[in-house]
């Protein structure tokens, strides 16, 4: 993740990134209930020309804030497997940049590392996308992959990468004991914590 490889870039996301990623909570209870989130693990595969079907609940997704399912693909840092972000989404992550001088060392390296290897990619009226050879390499996808919901985005992975992975997440959440952030209330701990008098932080 650029967190890991780039801390001036996360120290800077602050509360944009933060809502880009986990929504601003602001959507109006009487809008339509579009799915705003990418949820569960999908397999699919390419076909005789290249094309995979993106999962129809994620078009769904993307098409929340957008009449297209148009998304930003780029090789994670973290892991073999390919990032994809709502186009809203992104740029309220990349947003922070603009508080750097342009012409510094530190805007240049976290631009190029955030847009270089970014690629725009809308689905056809078929809901299928063409992965870049780069990427597909990227992640070791040469035929089958798994699509893996990450809420405000998703990821592309070879299926057994995706089970390995998603196999050792749910091992290290056990392990940790990791809970969901909720409110907190007086004489909590912190976020994510079962603290005296933490609220709504619940067990995963």
């Amino acid at each position: 993740m650029l967190s890991h490889a780039f801390p001036e870039l996360s120290a800077t996301l602050g509360v944009q990134a933060f809502t880009a990623l986990h929504g601003s909570g602001t959507r109006k209870r009487d809008e339509p209930g579009r799915m705003t989130q990418f949820l569960g693990t999908h397999q699919s595969r390419l076909d005789a020309k290249g094309r995979v079907s993106v999962p129809a609940t994620f078009r769904a997704a993307l098409k929340a804030d957008s009449d297209a399912a148009t998304m930003i693909l780029r090789p994670s840092h973290q892991h073999a497997c390919i990032e994809a972000w709502p186009i809203a989404v992104f740029n309220a992550l990349a947003a922070p940049l603009d508080r750097f001088d342009v012409f510094s060392d530190a805007q240049n390296d976290l631009a190029t590392a955030l847009y270089a290897d970014a690629t725009q990619i809308e689905a056809d009226k078929e809901g299928r996308i063409v992965l870049p050879e780069r990427l597909l390499r990227h992640a070791g996808i040469s035929d089958a992959m798994a699509f893996m919901g990450l809420g405000r985005r998703f990821q592309i992975w070879h299926p057994d990468a995706a089970e390995r992975h998603l196999s050792e997440t749910n091992e290290r959440v056990r392990i940790a004991k990791l809970t969901i952030p909720g409110s907190k209330g007086p004489g909590s701990t912190g976020p994510g914590t079962n603290g005296p008098g933490s609220h709504a932080s619940q067990p995963l």
